[in-house]
């Protein structure tokens, strides 16, 4: 298990990267996934990217608060909407849209109901997506 949740891990992380620059692909879910797989199979990894300036307070919000900040949740709302509109624009099928619709607005839906970390400034909260 310990190869399979390091496998899973590096795929997650490279996924994660690669969707800082792709608008259909998120990149704070498989960063996430990627540190718990790494805290599973090597500890080490996960350090490095819970000490991470940029990732490191929203994994560190995430899993002791299961929180998204408020700069964060915006974000992520803003790169689906445009997500969506560049497929909208783009795609010629009829029933795509509705499909990305539902499963955009779930995922939508579930930001938006996350709650927002408690004891950290609005201005501290850092960046994502």
């Amino acid at each position: 298990m310990r190869r399979f949740h390091l496998a899973v891990g590096y795929a997650s992380l490279a996924l994660g990267l690669a969707g800082i620059v792709l608008p259909l692909l998120p990149t704070t879910p498989f960063v996430i996934l990627a540190a718990w797989c790494f805290a599973r199979s090597n500890p080490a990894l996960a350090e490095r990217l819970y000490e991470n300036p940029r990732f490191g307070p929203l994994l560190t919000t995430w899993r002791d608060q299961r929180a998204i900040p408020l700069r964060a949740k915006i974000c992520a709302l803003l790169a689906l909407a445009l997500s969506y509109a560049m497929t909208v624009w783009l795609v010629r099928s009829p029933y795509v849209p509705f499909i990305l619709a539902a499963v955009m607005g779930s995922v939508g839906l579930y930001i938006v109901t996350r709650p927002s970390p408690r004891g950290i400034p609005e201005d501290r909260e850092g960046g994502g997506d």
